[in-house]
């Protein structure tokens, strides 16, 4: 069965599968946590993990695993907290924790937390710092050794002028990738690739997007992304949405909800490959595209769902099927601003197929998914009841479930609930999932981390391990 096929058709489907699904979630037994997740970080300012634009965050080198954190907060006079890049490095088998490191200056700026990565020398690199600019970039002063815990770093050398939300990958031929968006919220996004461990950068000519470039002023993206298997194409996913800073009430105007929602609400979703030996920008039909992609050329040939004015905060969690298709876990708001649902989107016989999993409470929900051994599909996901306001409640929050499907994605049911014990955290709220990686960024198998908070307001958030 095909979702969204015809407006009729597509009624018919949803009300379908949320009934099959609300049943067999009530049928199906939940089973209980087996793991407990265990609090390795205090003192995390908002995003102290991020969510699905900026990663990595961690990465298992010589079966020890290195974590980069905002942490250390403070409060601050513009309310944001000012916190530092953080480091703690994670014994698997002893499951201990290294007492946590400052990496650099703090920042009141969510928007600067590290990423981490391995090149192919077993060299350690860190980048913080990157909101419109260029950020720090750090190396490891030698290859890091087996058990090696105590890091030092000197600085490397520019990436680029101004980068926000960068993303590495370990791509083809022994070489690092690093997405990221070139300025402000209606730049363009695009990509530099290192092959001699991060001396140098180069990337495209022409940047990827730049959808406000042709009569579209401060239209802008959210964008996620993944490289391919082989490390020779990089999969991009994308909502849209008008950044109009004045604010106007008519262009922020939603007629699905009758009224101005603000410009944090973005919609549609939207797909492209980049061909990374070619540097060609490819469809989902393999139809060539224009560079810079301009939003009217976005919405001919890139998107993938009109969400019809359902909005998201953070574009979709990427995962690849067995094919090597890339497959999405996307958050919409539904019959009002304060219900929300989420989404399993994948492409099935040249069309693209929306599947219900189950209700969440926020757009700014930040999940993961993933497939397991025996194929079957795990949708970490955020729910509860709606947030509204508070500095730390401002970008979502909730409970943490798996959700698993074994019959391709068409029915899901509640698996287990992942959340930290309410009674040691009563009304503590979790989000961006995230899987912990290796170095060729792989996911590490039954290991994931979040962070969570219980005051709305205070830059007191916790970081959390699940390992199995």
């Amino acid at each position: 069965m095909e979702t969204y096929c015809s407006s009729t058709f597509q009624i018919l489907c949803i009300r379908a599968l949320l009934v099959a699904g609300a049943l067999s979630a009530t049928a199906a037994a939940t089973k209980p946590n087996s793991i407990e997740a265990v609090p390795f970080a205090d003192d995390g300012k908002i995003k102290m993990f991020y969510d699905s634009r900026q990663r990595p965050q961690s990465v298992l080198l010589h079966d020890h695993l290195y974590i980069v954190y905002n942490g250390n907060a403070t409060p601050s006079k513009n309310g944001n907290g000012s916190a530092f890049p953080m480091l703690t490095v994670y014994d698997p088998e002893g499951r201990s924790f290294t007492e946590p490191t400052r990496l650099g200056p703090s920042s009141t700026d969510h928007h600067d937390s590290p990423v981490i990565w391995a090149d192919e020398e077993n060299h350690l690199h860190l980048l913080y710092g990157c909101h419109k600019s260029p950020g720090a970039h750090l190396v490891s002063k030698g290859p890091v050794r087996p058990g090696q815990t105590q890091i030092e770093w000197t600085e490397s050398g520019e990436i680029a002028s101004m980068l926000s939300y960068p993303t590495v990958s370990r791509i083809y031929d022994n070489q690092e990738l690093v997405y990221y968006r070139t300025e402000g919220h209606n730049s363009s996004w695009t990509y530099r690739v290192s092959a001699d461990n991060g001396k140098s950068w180069q990337g495209p000519k022409v940047d990827i997007t730049d959808l406000d470039r042709l009569g579209f002023p401060e239209w802008s993206s959210y964008q996620a992304k993944l490289a391919s298997r082989d490390g020779k194409f990089l999969h991009v996913v994308y909502t849209d949405y008008d950044d109009v800073k004045s604010n106007d009430p008519k262009r922020l105007f939603n007629p699905r909800y009758g009224q101005p929602v603000g410009n944090n609400w973005k919609y549609n979703l939207s797909y492209l490959k980049i061909d990374l030996e070619s540097q060609a920008a490819l469809n989902a039909d393999g139809v060539e595209l224009h560079l810079p992609i301009d939003l009217e050329q976005s919405r001919t040939y890139c998107q993938i769902w009109d969400t019809a004015w359902r909005g998201a905060g953070v574009p979709p969690a990427i995962s690849l099927d067995e094919a090597g298709e890339p497959t999405f876990l996307h958050v919409l708001s539904e019959g009002d601003l304060m219900t929300h649902r989420y989404y399993y989107v994948r492409r099935e016989k040249g069309q693209w197929v929306q599947t219900p999993i189950c209700n969440s409470n926020h757009q700014w929900n930040s999940g993961y998914l993933s497939r397991d051994e025996d194929g079957d599909l795990h949708a970490y996901v955020i729910v509860g009841n709606y947030l509204e306001g508070g500095y730390m409640d401002k970008h979502g929050g909730g409970r943490i479930e798996d959700w698993v499907s074994s019959g391709n994605g068409y029915h899901w049911e509640k698996h287990r609930d992942l959340t930290p014990d309410s009674k040691r955290y009563p009304n503590w709220r979790f989000n961006n999932v995230q899987p912990a990686l290796h170095p060729d960024g792989s996911a590490v198998e039954g290991m994931l981390f979040f962070y969570g908070w219980g005051d709305p307001d205070a830059p007191q958030a916790t970081a959390f391990l699940l390992h199995e």
